[in-house]
């Protein structure tokens, strides 16, 4: 039997269409609205609508998930039954959350050589458009890819043409693609911005737009951490994708320096770009909510977890960060977190064991003496 695999067209039915396309010139979405949309990427174990429940718990008003298993290459085409999208809408409403972002698989690679792997990538983005529009998503962040071996022109080509494919047929009913920037780890595409510039360039007849990553434009060499570094570097994303196609930011601090091209996220304020930074990247004119940034931009955390409440604290550092109150900001619960017990040391923890190890060895040395 051949395997379906070897060939290039992946085996989706292209007449797939889950809901009805919206208006010609649609209402925008309630959470719309220019203020502050501010979330975390949320954990869907056990039950996808339990990841609402989960960011509202955290005071998020905006979220990110994974709509399957980020790592796993799936058997046949994943589809989520009607019913549990619909009470997944519905609950999502009675929250009041938005936007929706839905983070695409880890291991698809749009730019990869190998036909297999890309016909598989293919088919497996071609779900991840439908699995966003069942659950009424507004964004489906994307890696670019790697070009494994392959010039950067032919691989920015491969993932414009494998997205057009993996969308043909397809009623997307107002969700948006979102290219994310890189770090440039490996052969990564989209570490310049004008990688992405190409690539949206490319796929003219999709909604596309960018997510902007912090850790990652720091990591890819970008200086955002003084008030000169992040002005140039937002005059860049101007000058090549344009500041109004960043329709999400991925706020995250870095644990590796600038330029060092290795992808590390690390809590808000405990990295190298540091907390003073974020203040100025959240409340940058250009960035914000206001008449002079996009209504409806949103700022998804994707911080580790370490021990038991580091998601919450760092939707609250992102919260204060912006200047909102107690009062007007999502209230969080109390002690709730997504991690039951610690994963390993926070960055403070860490650096105090070291300095007591460091007692101690001292203390020991001059008890032998």
């Amino acid at each position: 039997m051949a395997n379906p695999l070897k060939s290039i067209e992946p085996a989706y039915d292209v007449s797939d269409e889950y809901r009805p396309e919206p208006e010609p010139n649609p209402e925008p979405p309630a959470w719309q609205d220019g203020s502050f949309r501010i979330g975390i990427h949320t954990s869907i174990a056990g039950d996808i609508t339990g990841a609402l429940d989960t960011a509202a718990k955290l005071g998020s008003n905006a979220l990110q998930i994974f709509s399957a298993s980020p790592r796993m290459w799936p058997r046949g085409g994943i589809r989520l039954a009607e019913a549990d999208a619909a009470r997944f809408r519905a609950r999502r409403s009675e929250w009041g959350l938005g936007p929706l972002v839905v983070h695409d698989n880890y291991l698809i690679n749009l730019a990869s050589p190998d036909r297999v792997m890309r016909a598989r990538s293919i088919q497996a983005f071609h779900d991840e458009l439908v699995r966003a529009v069942s659950l009424g998503a507004d964004f489906l962040v994307a890696h670019p890819g790697a070009c494994l071996g392959s010039e950067k022109s032919q691989a920015i080509a491969e993932i414009a043409q494998g997205m057009r494919q993996a969308a043909r047929g397809m009623k997307l009913s107002g969700l948006r693609i979102l290219v994310e920037n890189t770090s440039g780890m490996g052969s990564a595409v989209g570490a310049r911005f004008e990688e992405l510039r190409a690539i949206l360039d490319a796929t003219t007849d999709l909604p596309m737009g960018v997510c902007l990553d912090t850790a990652h434009t720091f990591e890819a060499g970008y200086d955002i951490t003084t008030e000169e570094g992040l002005a140039r570097t937002l005059d860049e994303v101007e000058r090549t994708v344009g500041l109004d196609r960043v329709c999400v930011l991925h706020v995250n601090d870095s644990k590796t320096p600038l330029g060092s091209r290795v992808d590390r996220h690390e809590h808000i304020g405990y990295g190298k770009i540091g907390l003073k930074a974020f203040g100025r990247i959240l409340n940058h004119p250009q960035l914000g909510p206001g008449l002079q940034g996009l209504p409806g931009r949103a700022f998804i955390l994707e911080t580790p977890i370490d021990r038991p409440g580091d998601d919450r604290r760092n939707v609250r550092a992102v919260w204060d960060l912006v200047g909102v109150d107690l009062k007007q900001a999502p209230k969080a619960d109390a002690g709730f977190s997504m991690v039951r017990k610690k994963t390993k040391s926070s960055p403070r923890r860490t650096r105090r064991k070291k300095e007591k190890a460091k007692k101690g060895t001292v203390k020991a040395r001059k008890t032998k003496r």
